[in-house]
């Protein structure tokens, strides 16, 4: 199908350029309420990266591989699992129902049930208020909006240039997300999140042997210290080989196929190390990072520089275009690469757009009034490994950068009673950075099974600045692993009293 609107309508209020998950939501909030029209154009598939390719497929592999570790920590399940491995074949079958079996049908639904277009095709932007679509039967089709273009094409995979990898055919993100046969030995290129959670879900669906490559001395290195010192920790209890402080020079791969995303792509291959060490392997993963799908767009038709990142308000207009028409949201504005933050920067677009539309000051809406509060510096995450580690806001060494009056406090998470029912073997840790002065929460890690949960708590201590004694009134549920806010309080006031 390359339409699912009429084929000779040209015109809309809104055209958003992506149809991920934060472009949807760009179209919704510009339109639910207006009265505005929108379409989106999307080349692939509606719902983008997260919902096929990357968060959607890549929880429904952990999930599993938690549930199994944490019977294993629990007497009477313990017993009941003995050395049992998960089912890989269900596992993954699973996985393709959450995927919807790379089936858009549903997606395309929810937006024309929501009065939102959708156009098949690559979008390019080419000039002011003008889109021209490269269809799938070839021709074009060019689209005008009355008042807004929002840019969602989203970031692919960074390959490095190591000598022979491109040439291996490599795993990306979408085939280990993807994967339909697991290879016996995988070798990881990074230690990063996707690197860490893809090691994490390798391991668990049975890969024996699992061995990450990293330039740098330590996993997680945008977090804390010790969360992926924990992370590191169990890793190695699992079996997997960290080669930290090493980097690969070259990739050898004899036999190179074009299976498919997610089967293997050839024979067996070398990689040669830094360090002067080689590893064999069935397939190796790269997950170095992410660039910006800005190439190929026509940014250069509006006066942007396709070389350059794209420069937003806190209402998430491109600077340079001329004018407030042109948006752009997602890993292609370079604020934040996470979906949830992607769809919080649609929100504010939506509802600027919209009010630009009517003439209304931006002040009056609600994502608008506070739109410079939760996208600078204040972004939350959830990295699901064992254990897992959820984190918002400044870590100490970026607080010390920013010459705050810094002052940390921590707690080990395996002394709540809520986690000691969790786990019998519970590993965990908790810090709060704060600054001083204001004597509020500026940032938060935690570590350990359950912490999740945690996440947006501490989000919402961090983005409000919730004065510490307002905290000692939030009254944490027992017995429950968010007790931590408890004890991390009573840690501080002691070490406050200890110094005065």
């Amino acid at each position: 199908m390359t339409a699912t609107v009429d084929p000779d309508r040209s015109e809309w209020d809104v055209i958003v350029l992506g149809g991920a998950a934060a472009g949807e939501n760009a179209a919704l909030y510009a339109t639910q309420f207006s009265g505005l029209t929108a379409v989106i154009v999307e080349k692939d598939l509606v719902g983008g990266e997260c919902s096929y390719w990357a968060c959607m497929p890549s929880k429904a592999l952990l999930r599993p591989v938690e549930v199994l570790a944490a019977g294993r920590d629990l007497p009477g399940v313990r017993e009941a699992i003995g050395d049992r491995a998960l089912d890989t074949a269900a596992v993954l079958a699973r996985r393709d129902t959450v995927v919807k079996h790379l089936d858009d049908s549903s997606q395309v639904r929810w937006a024309l049930d929501a009065g939102i277009d959708v156009v098949r095709g690559h979008g390019r932007l080419d000039g002011e208020r003008t889109v021209v679509v490269a269809g799938p039967d070839g021709r074009d089709r060019r689209l005008t909006a009355r008042h807004a273009v929002v840019l969602d094409t989203g970031s692919s995979p960074f390959v490095p240039a190591v000598p022979g990898l491109r040439e291996a055919r490599p795993w990306t993100s979408r085939d280990v997300t993807n994967l339909h046969e697991v290879p016996a030995r995988v070798v990881i290129l990074g230690a990063g999140v996707v690197a860490c959670e893809a090691a994490t879900w390798l391991r668990g669906l049975g890969v024996a042997q699992v061995t990450i490559v990293h330039r740098g001395s330590r996993l997680l290195e945008r977090n804390e210290p010790f969360a992926g010192e924990l992370v590191a920790a169990g890793f190695r209890e699992s079996g997997i080989v960290l080669r930290l402080r090493t980097t690969a020079t070259s990739v050898r791969r004899a036999d190179v196929t074009d299976a498919g995303a997610g089967r293997l792509h050839g024979g067996e291959l070398t990689v040669s190390l830094s360090d002067g060490d080689t590893v064999t392997a069935d397939e190796v993963v790269v997950a170095t990072g992410r660039t910006p799908n800005n190439e190929g767009i026509g940014l250069e038709t509006v006066g942007l520089d396709p070389g350059k990142p794209l420069v937003v308000d806190d209402h998430m207009t491109v600077l340079g275009a001329g004018g407030d028409w042109l948006y752009a949201i997602g890993d292609l504005c370079g604020r934040a690469q996470l979906t949830h933050m992607a769809k919080y920067q649609a929100r504010v677009a939506g509802r600027v757009i919209a009010a630009r539309a009517a003439g209304r000051p931006l002040g009056s809406g609600s994502y608008s009034r506070y739109a410079d509060l939760a996208d600078h510096g204040l972004v939350p995450q959830v990295i699901f490994t064992d254990p897992e580690i959820g984190a918002v806001g400044l870590t100490e060494a970026e607080a010390r950068a920013r010459h705050l009056d810094v002052e940390v406090v921590e707690y080990d998470l395996a002394q709540l009673a809520g986690t000691y029912v969790l786990r019998d073997n519970y590993v965990g840790r908790a810090k709060l950075v704060l600054d001083r002065s204001a004597d509020v929460v500026v940032g938060a890690t935690f570590a350990g099974a359950g912490v999740a949960e945690l996440t947006h708590s501490a989000t919402m201590a961090v983005v409000a600045r919730i004065p510490v004694p307002v905290l000692w009134h939030v009254v944490p549920s027992y017995p429950t692993v968010s007790e931590v806010w408890l004890r991390l309080l009573e840690t501080h006031s002691a070490a406050r009293e200890a110094r005065s």
